[in-house]
């Protein structure tokens, strides 16, 4: 399993990119998270099989209809099983 943590930027929140990005982590049987981050950014942790975390990482900059991303920063990140809970929510 691999763990990506990425930070993304723009017009990304109240866009509906943590409910779309969801849905396609869900789609790649990817466990996670999107939440939303006091500087206007949406943090997501993406796990699972490399090729489906490496395809939702180069999705995360198509969002939403109505989101404009801007920039995804991305850093590997520790497979902890509380971060990677079953499925994949939204906070």
């Amino acid at each position: 399993m691999q763990c990506k943590r990425c930070l993304v930027g723009g017009r990304v929140q109240g866009v509906f990119y943590r409910a779309t990005a969801a849905r396609r982590a869900q789609e790649l049987g990817l466990r996670g998270y999107a939440r939303n981050l006091p500087d206007g950014r949406v943090e997501v942790l993406a796990c699972g099989e490399p090729d489906a975390v490496g395809s939702f990482v180069s999705w995360l900059w198509i969002g939403s209809s109505a989101s404009k991303v801007t920039s995804v920063e991305v850093t590997d990140a520790p497979a902890n099983p509380a971060d990677a809970r079953t499925g994949f929510h939204t906070v």
